[in-house]
């Protein structure tokens, strides 16, 4: 598996850090994750990890395209791995559990707006919210 991680972020012409596989991990592991949790679990592992290159590291791997990042309202801005496709969100307005939707269209963008103002609409982010089973 670290090999593996290596790999992709030698691909994407990143450094291979031992931050950057860890958070690659832990998202592997933990979806739909913000910064101050993948820093509490990181840290674990590496010891030298602060706040401020969580946020760098993050930052790096949503720019190569392997990290995507999310930002549902009220909510810190939340990381995951799924990257390859055109999905959604689910997120419980109660707890704020966080799952993927699989898109009913698949490819970006699957929503036409009523005027694009002259854009060039190139995709469009849908956020479903509800109340999750555990909250129900």
């Amino acid at each position: 598996m670290q090999a593996e991680l290596e790999a992709q972020l030698r691909g994407t012409g990143l450094r291979v850090t031992a931050g950057r596989v860890a958070v690659l991990d832990a998202l592997d592991a933990l979806p739909h994750t913000d910064a101050e949790r993948l820093f509490r679990i990181v840290s674990h592992s590496v010891p030298t990890t602060s706040v401020q290159s969580m946020h760098n590291i993050l930052s790096d791997l949503t720019a190569a395209g392997l990290v995507r990042r999310i930002e549902p309202a009220g909510s810190a801005a939340l990381y995951e791995r799924r990257i390859g496709d055109n999905h959604h969100h689910v997120v419980c307005s109660q707890c704020g559990a966080v799952a993927d939707v699989d898109c009913a269209v698949g490819e970006a963008p699957c929503l036409t707006p009523s005027t694009t103002s002259g854009f060039a609409i190139q995709t469009a982010e849908v956020t479903f919210w509800g109340i999750c089973p555990d909250c129900q």
